[in-house]
C-alpha cells in the first residue's frame, strides 16, 4: 500500500504542476495542437500517446490530464512521468523503467535456485518494477516459512548496468527451521493430548525426527490436522465436534512454535434406524441391503458411512448402471444421541470425464499413472472408481504423495481430473545378516530398482553369502506388457551349496519366466516356467558317492486374492493364494506340488493402532513316478517359523548315520501363526517403530527314498512364542525377533534370535 501511496502522490504532484495551463486552456476553451513524447528509448511516442487516450483536438482539464498520468504510470514502463504545456503543445516526458538482464539468489543453501526461479513474477527481458520486487521478496519468505524458516529475511539489491538494464540479486538469510516446540489441546476431555497428538501430521520437535520435517512449523500443514482431528472424532461418534481454533505462538526466545488446538467435543452419538431408499427399479432392494455396515445401537462411524457408500456404488456398477449417485440423508436426534441414516440410491447425473492432467512426475512416465485409474477421457466419471484408482497408485510405492481432484469441465456435463504427485526414491539397497549353527554367519545384499526410467519396471540384483551357500539371482519385471495389464518378468539364479555333512555340493543354475494379470478387481492369476540343471559334486575322497547332473522343467500356476488396505504395511483385509508346480515336461524331475496360503488382517483397535494378522498355510508334494529329491521338499525354520533355524524342524539324519543332525526336508508342511503388531508409543509410531508379539506353530514330515533306520521323523506339532520389534530405516525395514520353541522333539535345531534389514521380497 506503501508504493501506491507514492503513486498516487506523484500522480496528484504532476497533476497539479500543469492545473494552472490545464484551467487555462479549459477556461478559455483551447485545445492540444501536438503531443510530444520526449525520453522514450524502447516504447514507440505513438504507443505513449495512445496509453494517454488524448489526441490533438481534444481540450484539456484537470480530470484529463490526471487520467493520463494514471494511465501511463499503469502501464509499468515508467519510473517518472511529467506533462508540461508550451503554448498549445504538450510535452510530455517519461524515464522509462529498466529491463531485468539477470535474476541470482545469494545464500539460499537450503532452497535452491530451480525452486525458486519459477516462483518469482520478475524474469530476464522484462521490465523492472519496485513493487514486483517487493512481490517477489515476499514470495520468497513465504517459501521459506512453508520450509519452516521463520526467521528468514530477503532484500532485493538492484544492480545498474549500461543501456537502462539492471541485476536484481535477491540475498537470502535462510535462518534456522522453526520447529514445534508443543502442542497443547484445549477442551478435549474424552481423548488424551498423546491420543490426539498420533491424529495428527504435525509432530513436536524430537532427536529422532531427522528424517522427517513433520515437526517444522507448517500452516498448510495445521489447516489439514483440523480435517484430520474432525474425521478422527467424527468415526468414534462425536457428531457435534469442532475445532474452534488452531492458534501458533512464537515463544518468547522466538526459536520454536506453541501449537494450540481448541476443541469442542459434544456428546458421542450411535447409529439410530438405517435404512435404504432405492429408487433404480432394476435392483432388487435386498441386493443391496446387505452392504448397509451401520447396525443400530452402534457408536457411529463415519467410515462405516463412507465405505457403505463406496461399496453401494460398486454394487450398482456391477450391475450396468454407470451412472449412480448414492446419497447418505442423516437425522440427527439430539435428546436421543442417535443418527438415523437413510442411503438413497438413484441414478446420478450423467457427467464424463473430459481430462485427466497428471502433475508432479518429474521422472515417471504419465501412462504409469493413468494406466491405474481404469477409466480414460471419455468415460463416465464414478467417484468410487476414483478413490480405488487413488489407492493404486498409492500402491505402486513410487510416490510420497498422490492427491486426486476433479473441477467443473468446459461443459456442465463435464469433469477434469488432476492427479498431483510427490515421487520418493524407489532405489533400493538392502542388507540382511544372521547367523545358526547349521549355516554360520550369512550376508544378503540386494540392488533393486522399482520405477526403472520411469517407466515402472523392476530390475533387482540379489546375491547371499553364506559359510555353506552362495547364491545370486537377477531379475525383471515388466508390470504393463504392450500397454496391456498383463505382468511378464524374467530371472536368472544360481546357488551353490557346501553340503559338509553329506560331503558333496549342490550347485543349480536356471531361469525363470513370469506372466501375470487379473482376473477382476481383487482376484490375479501368475503363470511361471523355470528351468534349472542341478549338479551333485561329491568332495575329493568320496568315492561312495558319484557325480550326478539332471535338469528340471516346471511350470507353475498361481490364483490370489488380494483385499489388504496396503501392500506394505497391511491393517486390514485379506491376501489368500493357492499354487500348484508340475516337474516334468521335460527333464528327468517328476513331481506335482501344490501350496494354500492365506493372511487376514483384522484392526483391533485405533487407538493405540492394533493389527491382528492371523496366517495359514498348508503344502504338499508328489513325486510322480520317481522320488522327490532334498532340494524339491519343503524346509521348515527361520523366516517360516521362528524360534527354530532353517531346516530346524522335521525330518533329519538320526546320530547313528554319518551324516548325523542334517536336515532332510519334507513331503507335507502345515503351519499357522497369530501377530498383534502396534505402536511401541504413539511418538514411536512416528518413528516408524512397531512391535509383535505372535504365536507360531507348524509341523513338516514325510521323506521319500530314505532308509528308515537313518532318519527320524515325527509328524507332532511344533509351536514358538516370541516378540519382536521392526524399525523402517532408510535401508528399508529392520526386524528383530526373539522367540523360544515351546512344542519341539529332542532332534529339532532351536534359534532364538533372527534378525534381518533391508526391503522384504
Amino acid at each position: 500500500m506503501g508504493r501506491w501511496r507514492v503513486a498516487l502522490a506523484a500522480w496528484a504532484l504532476a497533476a497539479a504542476m500543469v492545473l494552472p495551463s490545464a484551467a487555462v486552456n479549459a477556461q478559455t476553451g483551447g485545445a492540444v495542437r501536438d503531443i510530444e513524447v520526449v525520453g522514450a528509448q524502447r516504447v514507440d511516442p505513438e504507443t505513449v500517446r495512445s496509453y494517454m487516450r488524448l489526441q490533438p483536438g481534444d481540450v484539456l482539464g484537470p480530470r484529463t490530464i490526471s487520467d493520463a498520468l494514471k494511465s501511463l504510470f499503469e502501464t509499468g514502463y515508467f519510473a517518472d512521468v511529467s506533462i508540461d504545456m508550451r503554448g498549445d503543445v504538450m510535452v510530455v516526458t517519461v524515464a522509462e523503467n529498466p529491463v531485468v538482464n539477470r535474476i541470482a539468489f545469494e545464500g539460499n543453501r537450503r532452497i535452491d535456485d530451480e525452486t525458486l526461479g519459477p516462483e518469482v513474477q520478475l524474469k530476464p527481458r522484462q521490465i523492472f518494477t519496485r513493487s514486483a520486487a517487493e512481490r517477489d521478496v515476499k514470495r520468497i519468505l513465504e517459501i521459506y516459512r512453508r520450509s519452516g524458516r521463520f526467521a528468514a529475511s530477503v532484500e532485493a539489491k538492484i544492480i545498474e548496468l549500461p543501456q537502462n538494464r539492471v541485476d536484481v540479486a535477491f540475498e537470502i538469510d535462510e535462518g534456522e527451521q522453526t520447529l514445534i516446540e508443543r502442542i497443547v489441546f484445549i477442551g478435549n476431555q474424552q481423548f488424551s493430548d498423546s491420543d490426539l497428538i498420533g491424529e495428527i501430521s504435525s509432530k513436536e520437535a524430537a532427536w529422532y525426527r531427522f528424517l522427517s520435517n513433520d515437526d517444522v512449523y507448517d500452516p498448510d500443514r495445521v489447516a489439514f490436522d483440523r480435517e484430520q482431528l474432525r474425521a478422527f472424532y467424527l468415526s468414534n461418534g462425536y457428531v457435534d465436534f469442532r475445532v474452534a481454533s488452531a492458534v501458533a505462538e512464537l515463544t518468547p526466545d522466538r526459536d520454536g512454535f506453541i501449537l494450540t488446538f481448541t476443541v469442542e467435543e459434544g456428546p458421542q452419538y450411535t447409529f439410530g434406524a438405517v435404512s435404504l431408499e432405492n429408487r433404480l427399479t432394476d435392483i432388487p432392494d435386498f441386493r443391496l441391503s446387505s452392504f448397509l455396515q451401520p447396525r443400530t445401537g452402534e457408536i457411529y462411524d463415519s467410515e462405516k458411512v463412507r465405505e457403505t457408500v463406496d461399496d453401494l456404488v460398486d454394487a450398482v456398477g456391477a450391475s450396468g448402471f454407470a451412472f449412480v449417485d448414492v446419497q447418505p440423508r442423516s437425522t440427527i436426534r439430539r435428546e436421543e444421541r442417535e443418527v438415523d441414516l437413510v442411503f438413497l440410491v438413484d441414478e446420478g447425473p450423467r457427467i464424463y470425464v473430459e481430462r485427466i492432467d497428471v502433475e508432479g512426475n518429474l521422472r515417471t512416465l504419465d501412462r504409469v499413472i493413468r494406466r491405474e485409474f481404469g477409466i480414460v477421457e471419455g468415460d463416465a466419471y464414478n467417484p468410487s472408481k476414483i478413490a480405488r484408482a487413488t489407492r493404486q497408485v498409492r500402491n505402486l510405492g513410487y510416490f510420497r504423495k498422490v492427491d486426486v481432484s476433479n473441477e467443473r469441465g468446459s461443459q456442465p456435463d463435464r469433469t477434469r481430473v488432476t492427479v498431483e504427485v510427490e515421487e520418493t526414491a524407489t532405489g533400493e539397497f538392502s542388507i540382511g545378516a544372521g547367523y545358526s549353527s547349521e549355516s554360520g554367519g550369512l550376508l544378503s545384499l540386494r540392488l533393486a530398482e522399482r520405477n526403472l526410467l520411469g517407466k515402472g519396471q523392476n530390475l533387482a540384483l540379489s546375491t547371499t553369502l553364506a559359510e555353506q551357500q552362495n547364491q545370486i539371482e537377477l531379475s525383471f519385471t515388466e508390470p504393463y506388457f504392450q500397454d496391456q495389464p498383463i505382468s511378464v518378468g524374467g530371472d536368472i539364479f544360481r546357488v551353490v551349496t557346501e553340503n559338509d555333512n553329506l560331503n558333496y555340493d549342490l550347485e543349480r543354475t536356471g531361469s525363470r519366466l513370469r506372466i501375470g494379470y487379473k482376473l477382476s478387481r481383487d482376484w490375479y492369476q501368475r503363470w511361471r516356467y523355470t528351468v534349472a540343471r542341478r549338479v551333485e559334486e561329491p568332495h575329493p575322497g568320496n568315492s561312495t558317492r558319484p557325480r550326478d547332473s539332471t535338469t528340471s522343467s516346471v511350470v507353475g500356476h498361481e490364483v490370489a486374492y488380494d483385499t489388504r488396505d496396503n501392500r506394505f504395511n497391511p491393517t486390514s483385509g485379506n491376501i489368500f493364494s493357492i499354487s500348484n508346480d508340475l516337474a516334468g515336461l521335460g527333464g528327468q524331475t517328476r513331481y506335482l506340488r501344490t501350496d494354500v496360503r492365506g493372511t487376514h488382517y483384522l484392526p483391533m483397535s485405533k487407538k493405540p493402532p492394533v493389527t491382528l494378522a492371523l496366517s495359514a498355510r498348508v503344502g504338499a508334494i508328489y513325486g510322480l513316478g520317481k522320488d522327490v529329491t532334498g532340494v524339491d521338499r519343503y524346509f521348515l525354520g527361520g523366516r517360516t517359523l521362528r524360534g527354530f533355524e532353517f531346516g530346524g524342524v522335521g525330518p533329519r539324519y538320526n546320530s547313528r548315520s554319518i551324516n548325523s543332525g542334517f536336515p532332510l526336508g519334507g513331503n507335507y508342511l502345515a503351519t499357522t501363526s497369530a501377530e498383534a503388531i502396534f505402536p511401541v508409543s504413539l511418538s514411536a509410531e512416528d518413528l516408524g517403530l512397531q512391535a509383535r508379539l505372535f504365536a507360531e506353530f507348524g509341523t513338516l514330515t514325510g521323506v521319500d527314498n530314505v532308509d528308515g533306520k537313518l532318519f527320524e521323523d515325527d509328524a507332532s506339532i511344533r509351536g514358538s512364542l516370541g516378540f519382536g520389534i521392526s524399525w523402517t530405516t532408510p535401508l528399508g525395514p529392520l526386524r528383530l525377533d526373539f522367540a523360544w520353541p515351546v512344542m519341539k522333539e529332542d532332534f529339532d535345531k532351536d534359534e532364538t534370535i533372527l534378525f534381518s534389514i533391508g526391503q522384504q521380497f
